[in-house]
């Protein structure tokens, strides 16, 4: 199965790999790792995760706050959010 990012969600990835980078050397790098290790779960097992609406579901991160919000359309994971967990938990829902 393939997976793609919503046009969005690469620059909000972007920023959280940022902002962990500048905490610690190599933070950023390890939560990168963290994100892509959610979406080779998801990958594997793309109905196993939580629902959030009818059309959604999320997979949460091992280490960090952070969950993967994605959709199943025409065969393909869209990731619509890498979404903090404790922040704005709905500002993703237009992104369906």
């Amino acid at each position: 199965m393939n997976f793609k990012f919503h046009p969005e969600v690469e620059a909000e990835l972007n920023a959280a790999i940022d902002y962990y980078e500048e905490r610690q050397e190599n933070l950023g790098l390890e939560f990168a790792q963290e994100v892509y290790a959610a979406i080779h779960r998801i990958i594997g097992f793309p109905e196993a995760w939580q629902r959030m609406t009818e059309t959604t579901r999320r997979c949460l991160t091992n280490r960090f706050p952070f969950s993967i919000v994605y959709t199943l359309k025409d065969g393909t994971i869209v990731i619509v959010a890498v979404m903090h967990l404790n922040r704005e938990p709905g500002y993703w829902k237009k992104r369906r």
